[in-house]
């Protein structure tokens, strides 16, 4: 694990597109492709405009595909949904090809659309190891991160796979790729930044293995790299950095 500490947001977020970037064009020249599963949220949406606005020709985006790290259980043109952000960032922008687009089903019912989802990403990959060259994660102030959220059944999954996860608090669903799948990545990168993540971002990364409390915990890669973007306001409980 890598943790890269900056001043300030922007320079968070101007550090994960170079690695973006580094990331997406080493793939495409070993495999002629690029597989990214991507986070939800308004930091995301920030690095997703600063690619589109000032990586648009440092990248084929015509050999990067693009999945989900999560869903809301939301139709596609809701405000609420991770795909119609993404679209309206990075996709229109750079005129991606809807073929190159893996949109979760929202038009299914729940365990459907995690069913069809996990089957889809099984297609991408034909047969081999379900592994995407990056997923970016984010922190939630639970310190959730993808749609794993405390007290779920999925933080037990222990087999990559998507599932539905039903939020009692809020009564929605969510579908969400699960720990084993996401630890089965190339490449992973937390993009987190802001003073009021700092306890999470200490309870994830300091504290003592709690999965309930803390289903960050549970990022841990196979053989892949994580790191961790963080500003000195997100970083700032951290007694090790």
């Amino acid at each position: 694990m890598k943790l890269n500490i900056y001043n300030t947001a922007d320079e968070v977020l101007l550090a994960l597109a170079e690695h973006f970037v580094k990331i997406a064009n080493d793939a495409i020249a070993a495999n002629g492709k690029f597989s990214v599963a991507l986070s939800g949220g308004s930091s995301p949406k920030k690095l997703y405009e600063l690619l589109a606005e000032s990586y648009a020709d440092q990248v084929n985006w015509e050999k990067v595909y693009f999945f989900f790290g999560d869903e809301r259980n939301v139709p596609q043109d809701h405000k609420d949904s991770n795909y119609l952000m993404a679209k309206n960032a990075l996709f229109a922008p750079l005129y991606i090809s809807p073929e190159n687009i893996f949109p979760v089903d929202t038009s299914l019912p729940p365990s459907e659309a995690a069913q069809k989802y996990e089957e889809e990403i099984e297609t991408f990959f034909d047969e081999g190891e379900l592994s995407f060259d990056l997923i970016l994660l984010g922190l939630g102030d639970n310190s959730h991160t993808a749609s794993l959220f405390p007290f779920t059944p999925v933080l037990h999954d222990r087999t990559p796979g998507v599932k539905e996860v039903f939020l009692e608090d809020q009564q929605v669903f969510r579908i969400t790729l699960n720990a084993p799948l996401i630890n089965e990545a190339q490449h992973i990168a937390f993009l987190v930044y802001g003073e009021g993540k700092a306890i999470a971002v200490h309870h994830v990364l300091e504290d003592d293995e709690d999965i309930e409390d803390f289903p960050a915990q549970l990022i841990d890669p196979i053989v892949g790299e994580i790191q961790w973007f963080l500003d000195t306001g997100a970083a700032a409980m951290l007694k090790h950095k």
